[in-house]
């Protein structure tokens, strides 16, 4: 891992094991909610992994927090600004793509906004989230295939695609140039229904 993801990854960490800790539970427990190994638990309170989107989802909905809340300290009632940069990069293609969380909300109706890059032949693929999320994108450059729900859809610089986000469902860069989009995901109930499965975004 480089630097900013070991930071990450050590914040990650940090707020995993107080959100445990908090509750009483033991690793086996979270392991056991979150459906992933107590090997994995451990590895991301030692900071010691780069975890996936999807098990980061997993954790932070059996700890009922949401996702944002893993990657940033708690913040009082006002506005919060996040400068170019400093977002959570939380998935990193094998040729330099990147899907950085910039913003979100707190539970129980989770919002998170994303800074999508894919290179050319990139492809994300994600598991169903919990039911009901939906999820909203705009191409901002390039140009990117959506497959949800067995139809794919493909969209250039300014389209626009509202979905659910509860089928599986991916993002493809078929083009020979760099695409990017703006993601929005609404998650409904987080941390109201614990141990429910979910995917990465």
């Amino acid at each position: 891992m480089d630097a900013d993801a070991e930071t990450l990854a050590r914040v990650i960490g940090a707020r995993v094991k107080q959100e445990r800790n908090s509750r009483g539970w033991t690793l086996d427990q979270l392991a056991e909610r979150a459906q992933v190994s107590r090997r994995m638990v451990v590895n991301v309170e030692q900071g010691s992994v780069n975890p996936s989107v999807g098990t980061l989802l997993r954790l932070s909905d059996a700890l009922g927090v949401g996702l944002p809340a893993l990657v940033e300290r708690p913040a009082p009632r006002a506005a919060k600004v996040v400068r170019v940069g400093d977002g959570a990069a939380l998935w990193t293609g094998t040729q330099g793509g990147r899907g950085v969380l910039v913003a979100g909300t707190e539970p129980p109706n989770v919002v998170e906004l994303w800074d999508w890059t894919l290179a050319p032949g990139e492809r994300h693929a994600s598991e169903a989230h919990s039911p009901g999320t939906r999820e909203l994108l705009q191409v901002i450059e390039g140009s990117i295939t959506v497959e949800s729900d067995g139809v794919a859809h493909t969209l250039g610089p300014g389209d626009a695609l509202t979905f659910f986000g509860d089928d599986d469902h991916s993002y493809v860069n078929l083009g020979d140039a760099p695409a990017r989009f703006t993601l929005c995901v609404y998650e409904p109930g987080v941390g109201q229904a614990p141990g429910a499965e979910r995917g990465d975004a």
